[in-house]
């Protein structure tokens, strides 16, 4: 089994940890539903779709309701510190929490003494904590858009409102900024770059890129980079290595959103839907499965 970790945006979400369905559209953790709109709910609908197809066991999630003020945040991080030393994990996912670098370290010495250790992955608010904590080589893949890897690769930006420049810079300048990330150690053992062309990278640079199809409604459609990573986060758990895991995803996403047909209008929930065919569409010699 594998597990992810992040928030809700409703204050009054409590503290919850257990194994995740999906009914309709909403997500159901220990009775309680939120709707799959963007976000940790997107990224954990997204992965159990990547379940159904290959008959596993659905992941285990620890979510928090969370707005910005952190205290959900708080809550995960001080209960992964009491519990995850005793879990088991084949891949273990951290999303949207509150960048915190003392909880951080505090969670990540937990995740040092899981046996056997979990494949790491780390998106949004919990990169940034890795990376401000000088412990990203920690970590086996780091899932950022274009703003997030200038971040990563700005040696002296401890936030990334203060990373030097654009914050959106020139997706030209990808491969640049990849190297920049490693040079500073900044960079989890693979990077996939998220974008109009997506980039699976490691140290030695671009290792693979998946720019097809491509469909440019996605990139007005909040929460596609939420599928992409509970993709990858799936198929980490259910045993593939890091690398074809990133191209898989990548493919996947862009075959699903291809199949949703989508406007400006779609909600992430209808790209979502369409992942099962998509991976089967995968398993196609164009489109073959590592």
């Amino acid at each position: 089994m594998f597990a992810v970790v992040g928030t809700v945006p409703d204050e009054d979400f409590p503290l919850v940890c257990g194994q995740v369905f999906l009914s309709g559209r909403d997500l159901v953790i220990e009775g309680r539903s939120v709707t799959v709109n963007r976000g940790t709910p997107a990224l954990l609908a997204s992965a159990l779709q990547v379940c159904e197809f290959f008959d596993a066991d659905y992941p285990a999630a620890y979510l928090a309701g969370d707005i910005g003020r952190g205290h959900g945040s708080r809550e995960i991080y001080a209960y992964l510190e009491q519990t995850l030393c005793s879990a088991c994990y084949t891949s273990l996912t951290f999303h949207y929490i509150q960048p915190d670098v003392d909880w951080h370290n505090r969670v990540l010495f937990a995740v040092e003494e899981m046996k056997p250790r979990p494949v790491l992955i780390a998106d949004a608010g919990f990169m940034y904590a890795a990376k401000m904590s000088g412990q990203a080589g920690s970590y086996d893949l780091f899932t950022p858009d274009i703003g997030e890897l200038a971040f990563l690769a700005d040696s002296n930006a401890p936030h990334p409102f203060y990373t030097r420049g654009f914050i959106f810079h020139e997706p030209e300048r990808a491969e640049e900024l990849i190297a920049g990330a490693y040079e500073h150690h900044n960079a989890a053992r693979y990077l996939l770059v998220k974008g109009k062309r997506d980039l699976a990278a490691n140290e030695a640079g671009v290792a693979e890129a998946v720019e097809e199809p491509l469909v440019p409604a996605m990139e007005a459609i909040g929460g596609t980079g939420d599928i992409i990573t509970g993709i990858v986060a799936a198929l980490t758990g259910l045993g593939y290595d890091v690398l074809p895991a990133c191209v898989m995803a990548s493919r996947v996403t862009r075959l699903a959103g291809q199949m949703a047909n989508p406007d400006p209008g779609t909600q992430v929930i209808e790209i979502i839907e369409q992942i099962s065919a998509a991976l089967e569409k995968a398993a196609d010699k164009s489109f073959a499965f590592p």
